[in-house]
């Protein structure tokens, strides 16, 4: 590394310290209207989150966070002004099961966006950058870095939600089966819900718990199966958390309904694998052709063609 890369980069990384500790103090000199007017309202129960006291520690990480927190917060706000979507990301965070608020969740685009950066500038320290006329192309790489990490956090998000739906689709037969067990045993559609729960592991099963946890507190039942129908978005839940609801409100057989809806899911997806094979029929056609046909032919003609090299003359 020459002397001037060693310049360039101490001075912009004393440059990114000074506009962070600059910015860190005129936000903490700043407080907002909320804050001021927060402790002359009599009606208000708590006071403002930017006054509330921060519990010391000796740590740097802490020290780190509270430093870079809030800007990190404040980033966070403009990329949901820019992006949207904001129905739409809790949407896809409550069918993930993740404890994450839609603000953790543009948070971590953030943190994610600067990684992305990160990435980039490390990668033009490296050469393609240090050449000259290239550093002003490459920082806008680098913004390209950031922008392609941001929409993989959100990519990253929309596959969990499908794996988890997948998980639940798979574990739903099981779930059904075992329901009706309970119920045919003699114990009612809550008691079987309470059963199953504590005896099984899963995404399905933590859905559940949440409807037991909801009836605990007031809930209706019918309203929680419901609330667990929006959450997934899937028709076969939609169909159980239905006849579910009816058995508790009405009293109708439960163990037909849950155990037709099983058989319905099992072949639903064996239907799903058979369409599968179907359209990775080419794909599966691929290591017949060009791995286990070729050595099965060198094995059928290198002995002939060994013999005929013993033979001639």
């Amino acid at each position: 590394m020459t002397s001037a890369t060693l310049g360039a980069l101490l001075g912009g990384t004393v440059a990114i310290g000074l506009v962070m500790v600059v910015g860190r103090l005129l936000a903490s000199r700043r407080p907002s209207l909320e804050s001021r007017v927060a402790p002359y309202i009599r009606d208000v129960p708590t006071v403002s989150l930017a006054w509330l006291p921060v519990e010391p520690s000796d740590r740097a990480s802490s020290a780190f966070a509270a430093l870079v927190g809030p800007s990190l917060r404040r980033a966070a706000d403009r990329l949901e002004r820019i992006l949207g979507g904001r129905e739409s990301v809790r949407r896809r965070l409550e069918r993930a099961g993740s404890p994450l608020t839609v603000e953790q969740f543009r948070l971590s685009q953030v943190v994610w966006g600067v990684a992305g950066f990160g990435v980039g500038v490390l990668l033009g320290l490296l050469g393609p950058a240090r050449a000259p006329g290239r550093a002003l192309p490459w920082l806008l790489l680098c913004v390209g870095f950031a922008m392609a990490a941001i929409l993989a956090r959100d990519s990253l998000l929309s596959r969990r939600v499908k794996a988890r739906e997948e998980q639940i689709l798979a574990e739903f037969p099981a779930v059904a089966d075992l329901l009706a067990l309970a119920v045919a045993a003699g114990e009612g559609p809550v008691a079987a819900l309470d059963r199953v729960v504590s005896s099984c592991r899963g995404a399905l099963p933590d859905e559940l718990a949440v409807v037991l946890a909801e009836s605990r507190t007031g809930v209706p039942v019918a309203t929680a199966l419901d609330s667990m129908a929006g959450r997934s978005g899937l028709a076969v839940v939609a169909r159980f958390t239905e006849g579910f609801a009816v058995a508790i409100e009405r009293g109708t057989p439960l163990v037909d309904v849950l155990t037709a809806q099983s058989a319905d899911v099992r072949e639903a997806a064996k239907r799903g694998l058979i369409e599968m094979g179907a359209r990775k029929e080419i794909a599966m056609m691929v290591p017949v052709v060009f791995l286990i046909m070729p050595v099965t032919l060198l094995f059928a003609f290198f002995p002939g063609v060994v013999g005929l090299n013993l033979l001639a003359p």
